[in-house]
């Protein structure tokens, strides 16, 4: 069996589970989570915990287990604790703005990016000290779309491995490289 899927999610307190019609769907404080489930696989709701089963031992079956487990765990912790994403923008002049779900780069271009944040996201740019990086904070219930919208404002200007320039993750590490060297005379 998958060591995954196996797992049982334990509900906390004002998270509550319904599946019918082969969709989960997720409510606590911080909003509501749906997500489809194949029909091979079997979800249970019994006394505040949440079991995924698989009918047989096929790879397939057994991927498919361990997937649909994650997705509700993730629902689950999205919906009760929620997830957030800090990135850093490193570079001279770089810079965010958020203005709603509207968020504004300046990243070196001759032009301003502009991104409008699906409703479930929410940003905030917090006032840094001068000469330190700006930080955008990305908030959401929904860990897989955080990730993609998190994912596409990193591809705006990914960082370089010489001088380290561009949109990270806070907390990344990236892998320098050493520049051109003095020819020997």
């Amino acid at each position: 069996m998958s060591r995954i899927g196996k797992l049982p999610v334990s509900l906390p307190q004002g998270v509550s589970v319904s599946y019918e019609n082969n969709v989960v769907k997720v409510k606590g404080p911080n909003g509501e989570l749906s997500q489809w489930i194949h029909p091979d696989i079997t979800v249970k709701v019994e006394g505040g915990v949440v079991t995924v089963e698989r009918p047989t031992d096929q790879p397939r079956h057994r991927s498919m287990h361990g997937l649909y487990r994650a997705l509700i765990h993730n629902m689950v912790v999205g919906v009760s604790e929620g997830y957030t994403t800090q990135q850093e923008l490193v570079g001279v002049g770089f810079r965010v703005e958020a203005a709603g779900q509207l968020l504004k780069f300046s990243l070196g271009f001759s032009h301003d990016i502009y991104v409008q944040l699906p409703d479930e996201i929410k940003a905030e740019v917090p006032q840094v000290k001068k000469g330190a990086n700006p930080i955008l904070i990305l908030k959401s219930a929904d860990k897989q779309l955080l990730g993609m919208v998190a994912a596409k404002i990193r591809s705006f200007r990914k960082p370089e491995p010489y001088k380290g320039k561009g949109i990270k993750f806070v907390g990344e590490v990236i892998r320098r490289k050493a520049g051109k060297t003095a020819a020997a005379k």
